[in-house]
């Protein structure tokens, strides 16, 4: 049995634990509520950017873009968007494993290459034989569109010269602070049936000729889309962080009561033992 000092040094090691995960349920908090402002801001610009394309895709007689080709899926690019750091519950474990689920499904037939946006899906993956073509780590501490400028460019270069024939996107979609959704995406090619001409068109007057318009937007949509997917996982990811640590600080909480009611008992059996002894002192004086 643990002596009474030692019981009291646990105590006082889970007490300082639960310090530090109520402080990291307060900061996750605050910064949740800030990254669910932009994903609630940049949800509208994506839905009314595609609703300009589909416009612009209405005054075009033949549609045509490098993003619009479809072409036979041999080689696949696949975005997989993590955490850069841990103590968050199982919201990396559920992203890896769906990405592996992924891999394995479509291995045999396909060839897949990976982009990792996240530092523990680069560590994770980069143990596995699985290439990893980019990484970009440590962007969301403070997430910019760059970020998501950078990976499109990317993808949009390598997917014009055709060394991708499709581009999928694996991320936690937030839909409360309590519950995340795990999304698998086409990112590219472009879905010609996202252009079809919408019920209530809006009479745009276009300065320069839609077909270049198209061509400029539509790029832009697709690094819209990314960021989207970025701003959508780092909340997800707080809001991960703020149940988990949640959880460690009632558990810390149910571990002192354990421990205190042990230590009572451990100091009432000493309290009886040394009681006893004295008894039996003056019974045999």
């Amino acid at each position: 049995m643990p002596s009474l000092l030692d019981i009291r040094r646990r105590i006082r090691s889970v007490k300082n634990t639960q310090q530090l995960t109520k402080a990291m349920k307060t900061v996750s908090a605050a910064k949740l509520r800030r990254a669910q402002e932009r994903v609630l801001s940049a949800r509208p610009y994506a839905a009314q950017l595609k609703k300009v394309l589909a416009n612009l895709a209405a005054r075009i007689e033949n549609v045509k873009h490098p993003l619009l080709e479809v072409r036979p899926e041999k080689n696949v690019l696949l975005v997989v968007v993590t955490a850069d750091r841990g103590l968050c519950g199982a919201f990396n474990a559920n992203i890896i494993r769906t990405a592996q689920n992924f891999i394995r499904q479509h291995r045999e037939t396909r060839q897949i290459r990976l982009i990792m946006a996240g530092r523990k899906g680069r560590d994770f993956f980069r143990r596995r034989d699985i290439p990893i073509l980019f990484d970009f780590v440590n962007i969301f501490s403070k997430l910019e569109f760059s970020n998501a400028k950078d990976i499109g460019e990317r993808i949009i270069e390598a997917y014009a010269k055709g060394e991708f024939d499709a581009v999928y996107l694996v991320y936690n979609e937030f839909k409360s602070v309590i519950q995340q959704r795990l999304a698998i995406e086409k990112l590219l090619p472009f879905d010609r049936g996202e252009l079809k001409e919408p019920q209530s068109q809006i009479d745009y007057i276009y300065e320069q000729p839609p077909q270049e318009i198209f061509n400029r937007l539509l790029p832009r949509y697709v690094e819209t889309q990314i960021f989207r997917a970025l701003l959508e996982s780092a909340a997800a990811e707080h809001g991960a962080r703020m149940g988990a640590m949640d959880t460690a600080t009632r558990n810390a909480g149910e571990m002192i009561e354990m421990l205190t009611l042990n230590m009572n008992r451990v100091r009432q059996a000493a309290i009886t033992r040394e009681i006893i002894e004295v008894v039996s002192g003056a019974g045999a004086l």
